[in-house]
Order: C-alpha cells, then sequence, then structure tokens
C-alpha cells in the first residue's frame, strides 16, 4: 500500500508513543517534574495482575481495574528531525462472550498480530540500579533520534519508602514507581514510555534502614532488561503500512485513495467544530511497546472500542498505552499537546469476526472530559458522508473528510460490503493508513459511528455499527 506522499512536511506528524503495565502492589503516578502546561500527579492505586488460573463466571462482566498513570494536557515541543464466521446477530443479541479454560476469551487464541502498526524496536540491555553505596543511583539511556524510550525492569526489589522514577531528558515528562512490599518480588513489568531519544531513571531513597535491613540491599535493586525505541519519523516513513485488507484482496491496493485530504484535526477546530470535538473521544492505542492501533470512548461508561487484531485479552490491555489529546497544538505545526495517558485494563467483549475487542482503562475520571461517541443503530446508506478521525502511522490526531467539498471522497460506497462475515462491513474511500486500525467512521449528518475501520485497501471498509450496537447493547 501506499504510504501517504507528504507525511514528513504536511503536517504535526512527530511520534511520541508509549508502552505498558502494573502490577500488584506496584503503584505508578505521574511525577509533575518541571511544569509544562497543567500535569496533575495521580493517586497511586494498586493495580491486579491477570489470574491465568481463575476462571470467571461467563456470566459475569469482569472488574474495572483503577489504576494510576494519567496527566493533564500541557504543551510540548517534539524533535523536528480466520475462525469460523457465524452469522450476523439478531437485533437483540448481547450475550457475554465465552470462557477458555484459563479464563481467556476464546479469540484469543485467534490470529491477532496482522494490522497492528509497527512504530518501533526492542533492544536488550543490561543496567542495574543497586543500593550499596547509600546514595541514589541515576542511569541514561538515550537513542539518538527516537521517537520515545520505554524501559522494561526484569526486576525491581526496593525497601519500603523508596521509589524510582523515568523521566525525559528535561525533567519535563516523568513517572514513579514506588517500591512493593518486599515479598511481593514482582518482575518482568513495563513502564510508561517517555517522549523523546532520552530516558533517565534514578532511584529515590527513603529513611536510611528503617527496617534494619542493611543484610538485604546486597540483593535488591531495579534491573532493566529491555528498551523500546521508538522509530524516528525518517524510519517511520519507511516502514510499510501494515493495515488488513478484506479477503479476497491482494494488499497491493492504495488506502490512502486519491489525493489525500486528511489534515491534523486542529485545522478544523473553528471550520468544522463538531468534528474536532468528536475527534477528542479517540484515543492512540500504544501495545507491548511497539505496535500501534486506534481507539476510541463508546458511551458513558469506562467503555474503549478497538479492533479484534490490535488485543483480544486482558493481559494484552494491561501492555496497552492508551493516550488521549495527542495532537497538534496549531495547524500544520509541530508543537504537539502532551497527551493524557492511562493503562488499558479489563477486555469486557471481543469477536474476531465482526472485529472488535471492548475494554476499560484505568484512571477513568482522568479521560471522561474528553466525551464519547455513540454507535448508530440505523444500517448505513450509500452515498451517505463520513469522516474518519484517527492516528495513522502513529502521527497525532487527523481527521480524513473534512466538512465541504474536501469530503466527497469519504462516503459510503457500499452500506452491505463483505468483511469477515456477509454483508458486515461499509466501505468507503476514506484516507487511512497503518495505525488507523480501530478508528470511528462517523456519519456526517448523525456524528454517530456507522463503522469500526478495520480494512484498507481502496475501498476502505469498517464493520458497520448497527450491528455492532446489537452484539454489545448489555455492556453500554
Amino acid at each position: 500500500m501506499r504510504r501517504k506522499a507528504g507525511i514528513a512536511i504536511a503536517a504535526c506528524a512527530a511520534l511520541a508513543l508509549t508502552g505498558t503495565a502494573g502490577a500488584t502492589a506496584w503503584k505508578a503516578a505521574g511525577d509533575e517534574g518541571r511544569p509544562v502546561g497543567v500535569w496533575q500527579k495521580a493517586d497511586p492505586v494498586t493495580r491486579t495482575p491477570v489470574a491465568a488460573n481463575q476462571q470467571p463466571q461467563n456470566d459475569q462482566l469482569p472488574q474495572q481495574q483503577q489504576a494510576p498513570g494519567a496527566s493533564l494536557p500541557g504543551v510540548v515541543a517534539p524533535e523536528k528531525g480466520t475462525a469460523a464466521s457465524p452469522a450476523a446477530p439478531s437485533a437483540g443479541e448481547s450475550t457475554p462472550p465465552l470462557l477458555d479454560q484459563e479464563g481467556r476469551h476464546e479469540s484469543v487464541t485467534a490470529a491477532k498480530d496482522g494490522g497492528r502498526q509497527r512504530v518501533g524496536e526492542l533492544i536488550t540491555v543490561r543496567k542495574l540500579l543497586g543500593y550499596l553505596g547509600g546514595k541514589p543511583r541515576k542511569e541514561t539511556f538515550r537513542y539518538p533520534g527516537a521517537s520515545y524510550v520505554k524501559l522494561h525492569f526484569a526486576r525491581i526489589q526496593m525497601l519500603p519508602g523508596d521509589y524510582v522514577t523515568v523521566s525525559n531528558a528535561d525533567g519535563t515528562e516523568s513517572y514513579r514507581y514506588d517500591a512493593p512490599e518486599l515479598s511481593d518480588r514482582d518482575t518482568g513489568r513495563w513502564a510508561m514510555s517517555v517522549t523523546g531519544d532520552t530516558a533517565v531513571l534514578e532511584m529515590h531513597r527513603g529513611p536510611a534502614d528503617p527496617l534494619r535491613l542493611n543484610d538485604l540491599l546486597g540483593t535488591l535493586g531495579v534491573d532493566v532488561d529491555r528498551v523500546a525505541r521508538g522509530f524516528s519519523r525518517s524510519e517511520q516513513q519507511k516502514r510499510p503500512e501494515e493495515q488488513l485488507t478484506a479477503p479476497g484482496r491482494t494488499g497491493r491496493e492504495e488506502s490512502v485513495c486519491g489525493s489525500d485530504t486528511s489534515a491534523d484535526a486542529v485545522c478544523y477546530r473553528s471550520s468544522d467544530p463538531v468534528a474536532y470535538t468528536k475527534s477528542k473521544a479517540i484515543a492512540r492505542l500504544l501495545i507491548n511497546g511497539t505496535e500501534l492501533c486506534t481507539g476510541w470512548r463508546i458511551g458513558t461508561q469506562n467503555r474503549m472500542l478497538t479492533n479484534n487484531h490490535c488485543f483480544t485479552s486482558t493481559s494484552e490491555a494491561y501492555e496497552t498505552e492508551v493516550w488521549f489529546n495527542y495532537q497538534c497544538a496549531r495547524c500544520g505545526g509541530y508543537e504537539v499537546y502532551k497527551p493524557t495517558k492511562v493503562w488499558g485494563s479489563k477486555v469486557l467483549a471481543t469477536d474476531r469476526v465482526y472485529d472488535y475487542t471492548l475494554f476499560s482503562v484505568s484512571n477513568f475520571a482522568a479521560v471522561q472530559k474528553f466525551g464519547h461517541l455513540t454507535l448508530d443503530t440505523a444500517r448505513p446508506a450509500r452515498n451517505q458522508e463520513l469522516y474518519v478521525p484517527q492516528h495513522p502511522a502513529g502521527e497525532p490526531t487527523r481527521i480524513a473528510g473534512s466538512l465541504g467539498e474536501q469530503a466527497g471522497n469519504c462516503s459510503v460506497t457500499n452500506p452491505a460490503y463483505d468483511g469477515y462475515a456477509a454483508q458486515s462491513d461499509v466501505a468507503y474511500f476514506c484516507d487511512t493508513e497503518g495505525g488507523s486500525s480501530g478508528s470511528p467512521v462517523l456519519s456526517r449528518k448523525t456524528d454517530k459511528v456507522v463503522a469500526l475501520h478495520h480494512f484498507g485497501g481502496c475501498p476502505n471498509s469498517g464493520v458497520r455499527g448497527d450491528l455492532l450496537a446489537a452484539k454489545l447493547r448489555a455492556y453500554l
């Protein structure tokens, strides 16, 4: 598929992605660092890990988990440089999905790796911040040109009252991780990523030996074994587009259909204020530290929607950072708003054929202000004008199908297009790219979601919103 021409010069396209996780007794909170706009410190809340050996009841929804990691927006300048296909659901169908013997949703074992846009690489390292010496320790991880840096802790064992911070080079973005109980030897966890090419890890010591544990100091420490390095803008431009295409298509079709009419969301703040406001409800999802999809808040409760091919299980949700308000500060500029970041929490429903995953997020209160979208229960109509807020190729929010003449190629061409099931999709020529998977496709007339975008290929297509509304009614 052809990449969008002009990505390097047309828009605010600096990449700034993130990573994941948290676990029992691991408390993470946004550290204020240097003032940049308004960025409030979140209250630390214990995260609950996935219990693989506990099987929830099929008739119960997983409980939502609250966790820290939120921040309020400021402004920061980035660097310049195949499963069986069931029949379509009836109008009243709303049955929670079945779980397998390990408590996972059935489709967790379905093919799901295709279609996520790769935006970084993993690097093996070995860095240890120890206790001996009695002073705070600091380690700097710098990768020139990287769009983000994300640390993975192989081990984090500290005395109560101690904590570590992961910050960017100038301290304007910083996250704090408090010591778990000594009995909780939590391992294998990602920290929240920081924007830019440098991450500074620092250990902060509490009162000297408060529990008289000097004999253990030699065994304590923080061990970093991996780093996720975000691609630079030039590297990202060379990456192939990783959108899925509808069954039977070659995958060579373009997803930017004709001339690209999408633009930074902020460009429409005055000329198309409804679309701009609706775009606030979408989020950029960084999955497993190096892969990207788009998601969006659906309904008034703590619910987010993305594609099944983005992720399917609660354990994967825990490994996903959800960024709201990642957009350009001005039309065509390079400064971006500091996003409000929260962790993914619980997967509530997922389906391979209709390619959706419904999930909750941690610290929901931090993202409520960005609004929500609503599924259109009416069947889409041919020639219905559309617009698509999205994070193509990891860029800050863009909108395809702006108000007026430019929306001409962004309309319904086939309201009963075949996806993974007969007539499950809506087809359109709205411009999308890798990373757009999971974006909402909204009706210009109703400003409701008529499709969940999942296939590129001109025409591009998304799962019909009326079908999703019937399947998800019990959860919304």
